[in-house]
């Protein structure tokens, strides 16, 4: 599956931005879908996490209640709203695709495809 993540941008802290991560082929149905980001100087960590259904979603501590993850399995996308970002939500932001489900789809290793990241920079 080949995945495109779009919807960065720049925004004031307290703002809103909604990214989408686009399937071009593939069984998009099939794949645990997440998204990561990884800010200047630091390591790709998971933000939030999606099951195949879409039923079920995980978040990183640190995004719990500001962003909500979903997805259209017809439309082969996955939605990332982030509400009330903060400077600390800089990041270049990517979508991968696991072929485990969501509680084995732990961490960056399950992920077997990646699309390029979007730039996401909140300014203070």
């Amino acid at each position: 599956v080949q995945l495109q993540a779009s919807g960065g941008g720049l925004v004031q802290a307290g703002g809103s931005l909604r990214l989408s991560c686009a399937a071009s082929e593939g069984a998009f149905g099939t794949y645990t879908i997440g998204w990561f980001r990884q800010r200047p100087g630091e390591g790709r960590a998971p933000v939030a996490s999606i099951s195949r259904s879409g039923y079920d979603q995980r978040y990183a501590d640190s995004v719990k209640g500001r962003f909500t993850i979903s997805r259209d399995n017809t439309k082969k996308t996955v939605d990332l709203q982030m509400n009330n970002l903060t400077p600390e939500d800089t990041a270049v932001y990517s979508c991968a695709a696991s072929p485990f489900g969501l509680a084995q789809a732990t961490g960056t290793l399950p992920y077997d495809f990646w699309g390029p990241g979007t730039l996401v920079t909140v300014s203070s």
